[in-house]
Formats: C-alpha cells, structure tokens, sequence
C-alpha cells in the first residue's frame, strides 16, 4: 500500500505559477499509474492530468491543456504538477492519486483510483 503527501499550494495572483509535489511512501511510485484531481468548494471533484508508470503517456482535462505540465521521477518516488498561467478558476484543493489498474492508459475517473493523498489549497486571486 502506498501513502501519498501532496506539497507545494499557496496562494499566487492570475498568471502566476506553481509547482505541486506528490511524496509517496511505503512502496514504489514506479508501481503506480498516477493523476491529479482538484476540488473547488460546493463542486465535485475532478480529474486535471494524469501520467503513466514510466511516464510513457500523460493526458489533461481541456481545461487545464497547454497551461499544466505533469511528470514524474520515479528515483525520487515523486510526481509532479507545473502549472502556469494560473487562473482563479483554477483555485481549488489539488489531490494526488495512484491506480494500481494494469493497463498504461489515461485514467481520468476517480473511481478508477486507489490511493489519495489529503490535497494541497491553490489559491489564485488578484
């Protein structure tokens, strides 16, 4: 079983940038097909980019294409989130998750999910 910490939310004004972290412990991240959700207040949550095991394929909600980058080092048992040109719309609890699903795919469904972390606050606002 692995254990996810998300790190690296803040607050930043439209058009800024920032680099959220995924620490996962208790066994190898490289086991593990990951995504990113958000959660606005009063929303559901929902899927932002997600990433295979070796990194082979990653995939974006429309939303977020061309402004977020997802990656991951597997050494460091690590993912990461770049986002840039950040919105208010994209203000929200941003969690990590892992699939422990066989197929190297997108996984944009949070039922196809296992292990969540407990989410980091973005906050983008003037």
């Amino acid at each position: 079983q692995v254990q996810l910490e998300e790190s690296g939310g803040g607050s930043v004004q439209p058009g800024g940038s920032l680099r959220l972290s995924c620490a996962a412990s208790g066994r190898a991240l490289s086991s593990y097909h990951m995504g990113w959700f958000r959660q606005a207040p009063g929303k559901e949550r929902e899927f932002v980019a997600g990433i295979t095991r070796q990194s082979g394929t990653s995939c974006y909600a429309d939303s977020v294409k061309g402004r977020f980058t997802i990656s991951r080092d597997n050494a460091k048992n690590t993912v990461y989130l770049q986002m840039n040109s950040l919105k208010p719309e994209d203000t929200a609890v941003y969690y990590c998750a892992a699939t422990s699903s066989y197929l190297a795919k997108c996984y944009a469904d949070v039922t196809q999910y296992d292990y969540w972390g407990q989410g980091t606050q973005v906050t983008v606002s003037s």
